[in-house]
């Protein structure tokens, strides 16, 4: 069996979507996602540049493939590149597994769980004032999510004012009290503050036992992120922006989180995650992957989740008007708060190919699909 086909696929939406679909010589073929918010015409490049050298290859080579792709570019490591990479190794394990006739965990050592926590985000579409927040989280919660995440910070930046302080500290005040006490609530922080603020703001937030902290510094300095853990009473979770195993080490290293959040589009894809979540479970750290993307990042996650220790909990996007309905026949499934784990070969999708390439941003005949000569 040899890869006769690697393409990039646009999916217009409200956020955009990159897709990547492998094909072999026999017909069989598997999809990943790669996208990289605002960079999809930039990411599909990166995609058809790796096709030239899979193309005419065994696909199931994957790690020897990641390393190629990896190793073989004089750039390595960045966001593009490793979206790319990361859309393209999915796409090898979804068509490794049909192969096989074996989800894809099944692949990777089988489960350690039947059902995977979920917490949601995107709830707050739409959301002006704290009576939206408090209604749409009782909403989110009537729907059986018992974890919700959201950014109550505004447009704060590295210095918060008192005055943003107090309306965010007000934010999770209110809907603390309309979710009730168990409900866990996860603040996102998007890298906005200096570690000074971040720890004055974590202070005020500690009545409302946050389940985690995410992000509270910008990512380039680890040893700042370290002063924050050290200082902060309850969990830092920090890591969407950084790639690879290599990325992960110092924040793994000096215990700067309790829980890392590689992004299975951005960080390297399902093996290489893994990988990290082994460097976390030495630390006794927590995994659980960032994923504000679509229905094809979700079941990859959901497959790394169901066989990795140390996983924690999974986000998923609830928002009903990110577009991305119909896109695959088996979108995830959640019940009371729980993925259900596919059975199906792969990663269990079959994706409506009618719906991609439609659109201006991406030309689709700037990338015809590279096959052997």
């Amino acid at each position: 069996m040899k890869i006769v086909g690697v393409e990039p696929h646009y999916l217009p939406a409200r956020r955009p979507l990159v897709l990547v679909k492998v094909t072999t010589d026999t017909g069989l073929y598997g999809w990943g996602e790669a996208t990289l918010e605002g960079k999809e015409a930039t990411v599909m490049q990166a995609v058809c540049e790796l096709a030239r050298y899979l193309t005419g290859r065994d696909p199931f080579r994957i790690e020897d493939h990641w390393q190629q792709m990896y190793r073989g570019a004089f750039w390595v490591g960045g966001p593009v590149l490793n979206s790319a990479i990361s859309g393209v190794e999915q796409a090898l394990w979804d068509l490794k597994g049909k192969a096989y006739g074996a989800p894809v965990y099944e692949l990777l050592g089988g489960k350690v769980r039947d059902r995977l926590r979920a917490y949601a985000n995107g709830w707050f579409h739409g959301a002006q004032s704290v009576d939206d927040y408090v209604r749409m989280a009782k909403e989110t919660v009537a729907r059986g999510y018992t974890a919700l995440k959201w950014d109550p910070f505004g447009k704060s930046g590295l210095f918060i004012s008192n005055d943003e302080a107090d309306a965010a500290v007000e934010n999770v005040r209110a809907i603390r009290e309309a979710v009730g006490p168990k409900i866990d609530l996860l603040i996102e922080v998007h890298g906005r503050f200096s570690p000074a603020n971040a720890i004055r703001v974590a202070q005020r937030l500690e009545p409302f036992f946050p389940f985690w902290y995410e992000e509270p510094i910008p990512p380039e300095n680890i040893d700042a992120l370290a002063t924050v853990a050290r200082a902060v009473r309850f969990p830092i979770a920090s890591g969407e922006r950084l790639f690879t195993k290599w990325g992960f080490k110092e924040i793994i290293e000096k215990q700067a989180a309790a829980v890392v959040q590689p992004d299975i589009c951005h960080a390297g894809g399902i093996w290489e995650l893994r990988k990290i979540a082994a460097m976390a479970e030495v630390y006794y750290i927590g995994m659980a992957p960032h994923n504000p993307n679509g229905p094809i990042a979700t079941m990859a996650s959901i497959h790394l989740d169901a066989c990795t220790p140390n996983f924690l909990i999974q986000e998923y996007v609830v928002d009903e008007h990110v577009g991305y309905d119909g896109l695959i026949a088996e979108p995830p499934v959640v019940e009371n708060g729980y993925f259900l784990i596919p059975d199906r070969p792969g990663l269990g999708i079959e994706v409506d190919e009618s719906l991609l390439d439609r659109g201006e941003l991406v030309p689709m005949d700037m990338y015809p699909m590279i096959v052997p000569t």
